[in-house]
Order: C-alpha cells, then sequence, then structure tokens
C-alpha cells in the first residue's frame, strides 16, 4: 500500500527540518505523498516546490497549512490541504496571524527577561529568521541554555497558560479561517480532534459548527491516537459526512518520538484517503 503523510510542519514554524530536508525524509521513508502543513504559515511551501523539482522525485506534494483559530477559551487547528500559497487574501492573513504571534512573543519575552532570563527574538530565530516562532522555540531556548532540562520543564514553570509569563493569543474566528482556506481552493480539515479534551457532546456540536461552515474532512488517522480514539474518529468521519485525513505531525527533534509518514511507529496513511480530498477540491493528482 502507497503510503502518505498529510500533517507535517518545517522550520518555518515549529519544526526542525526545513522544507528541503522534509522532502528528502519523505523519499527516505518512501512515502508516495506528503503535505507541508506550517501553524499559520505558507511561506516553506514554495521552497518545497523548487526541492521536489531539484530532486526530480516522483513524490507529491501537498501545498497546505494548520490554522489555529478561537474556540471558547481555547484554540482548534483547521489544517488547509491543496491551498493556493500565492493567493492575496491567505497570504494577508496568514502576516496579520504572524504579527499578532509575534506581538504575542515580545511580550512574553519582555515578562522572562524581567525575571532573568537572557531571552531574545534573534535567539529563538537564529536558525532560520523567516521562522514562526511558538512556545516550542521558547522552551528549547530554555533546555540549550541549561535553564531547564526538558521542554516540559520550560512549559510547566514558565510557558504554559496558568503561569504568571504567559500571553494569550489573538484568534481568528473557525468560520474565517475555513473560509480563507476554501476560497484559496483548498480543502478544511478538522485537525487531531481528540487532542481537545472535549466531552463527546461538545466534541460533536463543534463538529456541526464547523460543518455549517464548509468542513470537508476530519483526521482520523494520527500519531497519537490510540486504537480507540482512530476507531471513535473514524465513527466521527461516517456520521457526519466527512473524508478522513492523517498524518504524522511530524516536528523533527522536537517531537523526536515522531517520524514522518510512519509516526509513532505504527502509522499509515493510505493513498486513497489523498485522492478523495483532491477530488473534493478539483486538484490534480
Amino acid at each position: 500500500m502507497k503510503s502518505i503523510d498529510l500533517h507535517t510542519h518545517s522550520n518555518y514554524s515549529d519544526g526542525t527540518f526545513s522544507p528541503f530536508e522534509l522532502v528528502e525524509r519523505a523519499i527516505l521513508k518512501g512515502l508516495a505523498a506528503f503535505a507541508l502543513t506550517d501553524h499559520d504559515n505558507i511561506s516553506g511551501i514554495e521552497d518545497a516546490i523548487q526541492a521536489v523539482k531539484k530532486l526530480n522525485t516522483p513524490l507529491k506534494f501537498v501545498p497546505g497549512t494548520e490554522l489555529s483559530v478561537a474556540y471558547k477559551d481555547h484554540d482548534i487547528h483547521i489544517v488547509g490541504l491543496f491551498i493556493n500559497h500565492k493567493n492575496a487574501a491567505l497570504k494577508k492573513a496568514s502576516e496579520l496571524i504572524i504579527k499578532r504571534r509575534d506581538d504575542r512573543n515580545l511580550e512574553m519575552i519582555d515578562n522572562l527577561r524581567k525575571i532573568g532570563i537572557p531571552i531574545t527574538m534573534e535567539a529563538l530565530t537564529k536558525d532560520n529568521p523567516d521562522t514562526v516562532v511558538t512556545r516550542a522555540h521558547f522552551a528549547r531556548f530554555m533546555v540549550d541554555n541549561n535553564i531547564v532540562s526538558t521542554p516540559a520543564d520550560a512549559f510547566k514553570k514558565y510557558l504554559d497558560t496558568d503561569t504568571p509569563y504567559y500571553v494569550p493569543r489573538k484568534y481568528i474566528e473557525p468560520e474565517e479561517g475555513i473560509d480563507l482556506i476554501k476560497k484559496s481552493g483548498g480543502v478544511p480539515i478538522l485537525a487531531h480532534p481528540l487532542h481537545y479534551k472535549l466531552k463527546e457532546t461538545e466534541l460533536e456540536k463543534l463538529i456541526k459548527r464547523l460543518i455549517n461552515a464548509g468542513l470537508i474532512g476530519i483526521e482520523v488517522l494520527y500519531s497519537n491516537h490510540s486504537l480507540q480514539d482512530e476507531i471513535y474518529a473514524k465513527k466521527l468521519s461516517k456520521k457526519y459526512g466527512l473524508l478522513p485525513s492523517g498524518g504524522s505531525d511530524f516536528h523533527g527533534s522536537n517531537k523526536p518520538a515522531i517520524d514522518i509518514g510512519t509516526g509513532r511507529g505504527n502509522l499509515s496513511v493510505p493513498y486513497e484517503y489523498l485522492e478523495n480530498l483532491a477530488e473534493a477540491c478539483n486538484y490534480p493528482l
């Protein structure tokens, strides 16, 4: 069976692989196709397209993104596949989201510097000036500079929502995120639905709201899904007529236990998922 991966991240968001390295890794793992879905960012897509051309590989590349959108006091993630990364509205929205994130990061940097942690934006972006900085970058800085032992310690002490140094983000609404994806030619997909720890009734209420906004797919195969999670996600897919999707959520060394294509070792996303999702937006494979 030809395997694919429709959820990965590069160093243009919170991954550690460049788009070129991601393409190389996907080829090494024998994938038939993979999508780059950086957080709120489409800047790495052109690099990946050029990498596929340079390496002269039959690997199919799917341009994508993963938008963070507001849901009550938290956020949920909408993956957009087959997007036109040159779409003006999507580029403008991405730039706005990144600016809001940058402003929030500067506030968090200021909070941490006030307690003696010598963190700067320059240090957080030293490996890639174009990266969209997330809390994972803060955690890696703290580990690299011996402030904490592990990323988990960084979150627990300094970065989680209940710490005094955390600054909440401003999110776009789910309807706006889905609309942006669809108007750029893409297919909107609810990412890792079990990740949000919502009660069954609340999750289904959310899904109905997203469907009304134009949701087309839902991730049923995901690195962190247990067998029960997978069965439940497939049930939701069938119940609401959503196309199944799947991916590893690969982040390189930021999530070292998860590899592209195979996740934690037993992930295998069928090529059929790609075909059905592409058909939904008339995307030529």
